[in-house]
């Protein structure tokens, strides 16, 4: 049994940042990941990026270096690999790391488990060589690999950086494919004026779509109909727009349309969890400083709602301050001063966040497929399928499982629960609120028996110690 302080869960942006503040406050830190190197999805091997990389990923993404250089730290232990699979109260959270199952107890915990890519359902999703644009970044990251004659389809600023990074590389997407339309612009405006108080963010943005216009790369705006096309794999994308159908041949898709709270791991703890209709996700319910109902976890950075990077890490840091005041580190008068100008920053990363929400909405038909296209992909579960148990009087997606197993494979539900969750309240008339989402239980990453078995004893002899 590892023992802790403060366990926190995932080494993203938020996470690391918690776990030096928390360290430099005196407490005693066990970081858990399930990746081999710190940094997340966003900074994902910013330690170790070679320099020829470095231009072509930008400097927004250097900035993560000095956040997992500072987890070197006496109060910090940082096990990588680790694959969280069950929490409980106390806190006690279970792992298996190399093969071997293991146990941790913490006086807090922080969840820090970042976002999901919100699925895209369409025709042909589920060819080979269509991905999610944000599982091309992990290519490009991790091994320097750029997906060639690539179409970018879907809403959203992860595109422009996508499509921005590859021209940097030299391999330009073919065209991008975008969902959302003039009206959803025109009504983000009302959001402006708040907006620019973030005008770096939204500066950022323009120059993006500058470095894609200059090498070339055709945008199509108010796409719909969008279908992927092939026989054993994607060769062709279509879609409508400028009043017309285009085919464009291909050999990669690269699918994206917003960014959604990971909720596994609150959900497992049955925490209260809110529906957002600007992002069109839940996320738990937490105050000011991340607590949530449970008042011995805390959750930071995107998996409490979607915010960025440096919002992430700015929450992560009012945590980990909070947590200390809680076993009496700091003071609430230091407490308060630390977080003031934290504060200040989140509240300038998010006040872009209206109007990036809503100009790039979702994409509707994704949202609704049609009948035929495969939604939970671990089951081959179709929409017409769900829309047939909603038929039958099924109201939520647990009830959904008994009727055909949705979210019932090795994902449990991570890409399917949402897309569910607004089939059955278009179908019924309910609110996505009312609706639900799965009840998830542990574990919430497949486990062997071998592991179960080792944790079995493990927990045997310490109740043998105690006695």
């Amino acid at each position: 049994m590892l023992d802790a302080d403060l366990i926190v869960i995932g080494a993203g942006p938020a996470g690391m940042a918690a776990a030096r503040t928390a360290a430099d406050a005196g407490l005693s830190v066990l970081l858990l990941d399930e990746q081999q190197r710190a940094g997340g999805q966003i900074y994902r091997d910013v330690e170790r990026v070679p320099a020829e990389r470095k231009k072509i990923l930008g400097d927004d993404y250097l900035k993560g270096r000095a956040l997992a250089e500072a987890l070197d730290h006496p109060k910090i232990r940082h096990l990588t690999g680790a694959v969280v699979w069950q929490i409980e109260d106390g806190p006690r959270v279970a792992f298996t790391r190399d093969g071997a199952a293991g146990l941790a107890r913490g006086k807090r915990l922080l969840i820090a488990t970042g976002a999901l890519e919100r699925p895209m359902p369409v025709s042909g999703w589920t060819l080979p060589g269509v991905m999610t644009a944000g599982a091309a970044q992990i290519l490009l990251k991790q091994s320097g690999l750029l997906c060639e004659r690539a179409v970018l389809a879907g809403s959203g600023p992860l595109l422009y950086l996508v499509a921005a990074q590859m021209c940097r590389a030299g391999t330009p997407p073919l065209v991008l494919v975008e969902t959302q339309t003039p009206a959803d612009r025109r009504a983000a405006l009302r959001h402006l004026p708040k907006a620019l108080k973030a005008w770096r963010v939204l500066a950022k943005g323009l120059g993006l779509l500058a470095e894609i216009r200059r090498a070339g790369v055709k945008r199509y705006i108010g796409a719909t109909g969008i279908a992927i096309h092939g026989q054993d794999k994607a060769e062709a994308i279509s879609f409508e727009a400028d009043g017309r159908r285009h085919q464009i041949a291909c050999a990669s898709v690269l699918l994206h349309h917003g960014v959604v709270p990971n909720t596994q791991a609150t959900r497992s703890l049955s925490l209260p969890h809110v529906w957002s209709e600007a992002q069109r996700a839940f996320s738990p319910e937490r105050d000011r400083w991340g607590r949530t109902a449970n008042t011995d976890i805390f959750v930071a950075g995107d998996g409490g709602g979607i915010g960025g990077a440096v919002a992430a890490k700015l929450q992560g840091e009012v945590a980990a301050l909070e947590v200390a005041c809680d076993l009496e580190k700091i003071s609430h008068v230091n407490r308060d001063r630390a977080a003031a100008p934290l504060r200040k920053g989140l509240a300038i990363e998010l006040a872009a966040r209206p109007f990036i929400d809503r100009a790039y909405p979702p994409y509707a038909k994704a949202l609704a497929p049609a009948d035929s296209t495969i939604i939970c992909r671990c089951e081959e579960v179709t929409a017409g399928d769900i829309r047939r148990y909603a038929g039958l009087g099924c109201l939520g997606p647990n009830q959904t499982k008994a009727f055909g197993r949705p979210g019932m494979g090795p994902c449990q539900g991570r890409y399917c629960g949402l897309t569910v969750t607004e089939l059955l309240a278009a179908e019924t008339g309910r609110s996505q609120e009312d609706t639900g989402y799965y009840r998830i239980r542990p574990p919430l990453k497949p486990v062997t028996l071998g592991e179960l078995a080792v944790l079995a004893e493990t927990d045997l002899k310490e109740q043998e110690d105690i006695s």
